[in-house]
């Protein structure tokens, strides 16, 4: 059923990606053309939802904008208000702000608000479509974990960012005869260390769903020492040994998920030069994996998600997140957005490719 929407309010929550304002541009433009819409922007995410802090956008401010990297709006991995920190005289404070959120909804007019974000954010926007407000989510990750859609926006520009990477380690290491690491973003799931390891030409890949081994890894170097005389390595930061764990790098309370990985790539080099004796460096890619101008894939698939989630709004289809499905986007519930999280088969056919042309996984 269509319904009026006379303000909507649009935000970028959790970490950035290319794409965002690709979806930022494709939601607005429409809205302010053919709907008459006020088009509100809420600031750094849920943080700045919580604090008040918005503008509202004109065509001007999202032209020229489909190739830009980041986000206009500004976002925050720490602003989730059902556990908002706030620093106080003893330390920080976790407190629930969702009613300040939906006070606030209210306030500004807003007849619906689209969330754009990754699992955090689609679990913050289920929760508040509970307590009334209307809410249409757009999906987004460079990891590509949310299991309700195909593919998110993001994940194509990062795992080109990485294959081009390691296509540049591929010469210095094979000049210099070294084993070179590169680790890659992926928290739980491989996807991008798995896709840009075999479009990159790495003869190692080490993703979260399959627990390495040491010693068949040394072996493995050693052996393409005496032939290839280098190797590349490509490592999810949430990879780990079997019987092993997670390397955390810090934790932060103030931020949604408090635990930040990274420091695998450093101890696979280090064990490897222990062991093998042979010359080993380690490149991380962190943010620049993040950072620049989309793909022109992420460009039309944040087009058509922006788009489509408008669309989604004026039939008053809340409580849902746009999805790729095949070729098509469509609507699913955030409640099964939400589910399950998108980690990589270890009998998937690109795994299977991998090692039918000489890929070791370390198991």
């Amino acid at each position: 059923m269509a319904i009026v929407i006379k303000r909507i309010g649009i935000l970028t929550g959790g970490g950035d990606c290319p794409g965002l304002n690709a979806v930022i541009r494709s939601i607005a433009k429409p809205a302010l053309t053919f709907i008459n819409a006020k088009v509100i922007g809420i600031l750094d995410g849920f943080e700045g939802f919580v604090e008040g802090r918005i503008r509202e956008l004109t065509k001007l401010d999202v032209t020229g904008i489909v190739n830009l990297g980041g986000t206009i709006l500004g976002t925050s991995n720490k602003g989730d208000p059902f556990h908002y920190p706030r620093d106080g005289t003893s330390g920080v404070m976790v407190t629930d702000c969702s009613d300040l959120v939906v006070d606030n909804y209210r306030q500004w007019g807003l007849d619906a608000l689209i969330a754009i974000g990754g699992d955090g954010t689609m679990n913050i926007a289920h929760n508040l479509t509970k307590k009334g407000m209307n809410i249409v989510g757009v999906p987004k990750t460079i990891d590509n974990d949310l299991d309700a859609t195909d593919i998110t926006f993001g994940h194509d520009s990062a795992l080109q960012v990485a294959t081009e990477a390691i296509d540049r380690l591929q010469t210095t290491a094979s000049a210099h005869h070294r084993v070179i690491v590169i680790e890659v973003m992926g928290r739980y799931a491989g996807w991008i260390a798995l896709g840009a390891g075999v479009a990159g030409g790495a003869d190692v890949i080490l993703i979260p769903e399959i627990p390495f081994n040491w010693d068949v890894i040394f072996d493995f170097v050693w052996k393409r020492s005496k032939g290839a005389r280098y190797s590349i390595i490509c490592v999810a930061e949430g990879a780990k040994p079997e019987d092993g764990h997670h390397i955390i790098k810090e934790q932060d309370s103030k931020r949604t998920d408090p635990i930040r990985l990274g420091g695998i790539g450093e101890i696979v080099a280090a064990r490897i030069q222990e062991e093998t004796k042979l010359e080993t460096r380690v490149t991380v890619l962190g943010h620049v994996q993040r950072g620049g101008s989309p793909s022109a894939f992420d460009r039309i698939l944040g087009t058509k998600f922006g788009t489509m989630a408008l669309h989604a709004a004026s039939r008053g289809e809340f409580g849902t997140m746009v999805s790729l499905r095949g070729r098509d986007v469509v609507t699913v519930k955030l409640e099964d957005a939400i589910k399950h999280q998108r980690l990589v088969p270890p009998d998937s056919q690109l795994i299977m490719a991998a090692r039918a042309v000489g890929v070791c996984f370390g198991d």
